[in-house]
Parts: C-alpha cells; sequence; structure tokens
C-alpha cells in the first residue's frame, strides 16, 4: 500500500511540531475562538459537547465527535475526520501539537492537507506566547 493509505480509513495524514508553550497554553490557544479560527475557520470558541454542529466561513459542515478537555479533540469536517491533540513535551515548557486528519479522498488531497496543516502548526508557533 502506498504510504498514508490505510486500509479502514482511506487516505490520512498526521502532522505535528514540538512548541515551546506550556502543554496547557497551547490547549488553550487551540481551542479559544484565535486557535479555532486559525485552524478550522470558525468564529466562536470550539463546541466541546459531542454531536455539537459546526460550520466554517467557506462553508463545510461538522460535528464534534469527542472532546476531552487538555488532551484531544475530535471532529468531522465534511467528509473526512480530524483529530487535535496537545501532548507533554520534553519538558514542563514544551507541548507537542499534533493533527491527523483522515478519510481523504486522494493522495493529492493527503498531499494538500500536509501542506495546509504544516502552515497552521507555522502560524501557531509564530502566535505570541
Amino acid at each position: 500500500m502506498p504510504t498514508g493509505l490505510t486500509q479502514d480509513a482511506g487516505w490520512e495524514i498526521g502532522v505535528s511540531r514540538t512548541i515551546h508553550r506550556p502543554p496547557q497554553a497551547v490547549w488553550e490557544f487551540i481551542t479559544g475562538p484565535k486557535g479555532v479560527a486559525l485552524w478550522l475557520g470558525v468564529e466562536g470558541p470550539l463546541p466541546t459537547e459531542k454531536g455539537a454542529p459546526y460550520r466554517t466561513a467557506d462553508g463545510t459542515k461538522g460535528e464534534i465527535r469527542s472532546y476531552r478537555p487538555g488532551d484531544r479533540v475530535r471532529l468531522t469536517h465534511g467528509t473526512s475526520t480530524v483529530q487535535v491533540t496537545v501532548t507533554p513535551g520534553s519538558s514542563e515548557d514544551r507541548a507537542v501539537l499534533r493533527f491527523h486528519q483522515e478519510r481523504l479522498a486522494s493522495a493529492e488531497e493527503r498531499e494538500e492537507r500536509r501542506t495546509y496543516w504544516k502552515g497552521v502548526l507555522d502560524r501557531v508557533v509564530a502566535e505570541p506566547a
């Protein structure tokens, strides 16, 4: 099988980066209004209840599948599924931020999403602490 193609979830991509901020600070940013606008394109805070719907600025619809405060959120995004996790890094002032997206349509969409998620990580790192 080609890299990124799975038997169960179709095409998928995952990107991660260690950020020089405490995990709680990264979590609060990524799930707060500014962070959610940055990675998801939704105004306001991220819904937290399972099944809660959302709509992005470009019209993409989805719903929250699971939300574990300080740890991870999983949501549908159109026909795909996105999971965002924040885990402790190698010291108290570092966190690992991961974006994983599955059920992508093709290898081309996988590469487009890789570029997108890497850009999101760049913008998160560039945000003032």
